[in-house]
């Protein structure tokens, strides 16, 4: 497929404590594959559990790259705020941040999602100029989407686009597990 090439690409955050936040960013990937635009996803704090999204997404063809960057505390129960990180989720988060830099530099794609770098930020794992830094040097027909909670005003005053997302119920209120399929 001929890869078609955005002429203004901007700076999208999906942030907020509400569900919706990643889903919406592969959302996304998926209408810029459909509309034949290569789409690279960089996951930050995500080694352990796959998720469906990542699942269903591999299966997308070669316009998609997926790298994932995290230790296994997402399959021993998540990362809970307030938690310390040790030195190996330090590591992780620049060794995806190195990499996000290159994916981005390299102009092979459209669509670069930083997935839960916010997070990351937000957790003292990368510092928020790293980012100002990323967006600075994306090239002009790049679409840089940045997902999380916690995004910090430094980002939110840069992005072109922000979406909060708001959570006003949620079935874990009432001791429902997240599902297979839905929640993960």
């Amino acid at each position: 497929m001929m890869t078609r090439r955005l002429r203004l690409g901007m700076v999208q955050i999906y942030t907020g404590p509400g569900k919706g936040k990643t889903t919406a960013a592969f959302g996304q990937a998926l209408r810029a594959l459909g509309r034949g635009l290569r789409v690279c996803i960089v996951q930050f704090l995500k080694g352990g559990r796959r998720s469906g999204e990542v699942e269903g997404a591999e299966r997308l063809g070669d316009d998609l790259t997926i790298a994932r960057f995290g230790t296994d505390r997402e399959a021993r129960g998540g990362i809970w705020w307030g938690e310390s990180f040790a030195d190996e989720d330090r590591e992780q988060a620049q060794a995806g941040l190195d990499y996000a830099a290159r994916a981005i530099a390299s102009g092979e794609h459209d669509v670069v999602i930083l997935d839960e770098i916010n997070c990351a930020v937000d957790a003292g794992l990368i510092v928020p100029t790293q980012v100002l830094d990323l967006i600075e040097t994306k090239p002009e027909h790049v679409e840089l989407i940045l997902t999380g909670r916690g995004a910090p005003k430094a980002l939110i005053d840069r992005a072109d686009l922000v979406t909060e997302m708001t959570e006003i119920k949620h079935p874990f209120q009432r001791g429902i597990a997240a599902r297979r399929g839905i929640e993960f």
